[in-house]
């Protein structure tokens, strides 16, 4: 009997710990005890998980990978668990301090409707690190990560207009155009659909305030 391979979906948590450069943890804690490094929140870093500490950079390709936004709680408008504040609780007992400045990592929408969609709760402990205090909500769909490829950049998008382009034209029976279909028939009938699938993604993405990945993540404009 052959077993089917289930497509699981994507814990963004694992997604940021994956991107994290291993040779960059290893000396994460003395970097952070740089006193050349501005920190934020008066956290004691020696009661901090090391594992659960990001680069901005990390935080940034992740987000662009998955088409996701990193931006400050105010704008978050779905709500927030019991636990997420309940683990803000027990950070500021734990380190004496009182924790400020919290940032989430979701998708778009979620900043402004109501969705269940993985949101990550940060809180800034450097200019550049950032300290995951709580996830909750569902995984992102395992297709997410491929079907947001397109929109990461221009380069991407016309990757896949003329990839899609190649394929339709594969399918389309040139018979139905000439009796003796031939290579110039073929490109001929490709820069057609080309002029038409082109044309079809940018009134999409015009109509609908589309941007790339790479300029949205961290942006608080709606532009999705």
């Amino acid at each position: 009997m052959i077993k089917q391979k289930v497509i699981k979906n994507t814990n963004i948590q694992k997604a940021l710990e994956k991107e994290r450069d291993q040779k960059f943890n290893l000396t994460l804690k003395g970097l952070l005890n740089d006193l050349n490094i501005k920190k934020k929140n008066s956290f004691n870093f020696n009661l901090l998980d090391m594992n659960k500490i990001f680069h901005i950079n990390q935080i940034r390709n992740v987000c662009i990978n998955y088409r996701l936004r990193f931006l400050d709680i105010k704008y978050f408008k779905n709500k927030i668990p019991n636990e997420a504040f309940n683990q803000i609780n027990l950070l500021e007992i734990n380190h004496n301090c009182s924790v400020s400045e919290f940032k989430i990592m979701a998708p778009s929408k979620l900043f402004k409707l109501t969705r269940k969609d993985d949101p990550l709760l940060f809180v800034p402990i450097t200019n550049e690190h950032y300290y995951l205090v709580y996830k909750w909500g569902n995984d992102l769909k395992p297709m997410r990560k491929i079907l947001m490829w397109p929109l990461k950049n221009i380069k991407n998008l016309f990757f896949t207009i003329f990839a899609l382009t190649f394929i339709i034209t594969l399918i389309t029976p040139q018979n139905l155009f000439t009796k003796n279909p031939t290579n110039s028939t073929f490109w001929l009938l490709y820069f057609f659909n080309l002029k038409a699938v082109m044309f079809i993604f940018f009134f999409y993405g015009i109509s609908m305030g589309k941007n790339f990945s790479k300029f949205i993540w961290n942006s608080k404009y709606n532009k999705s």
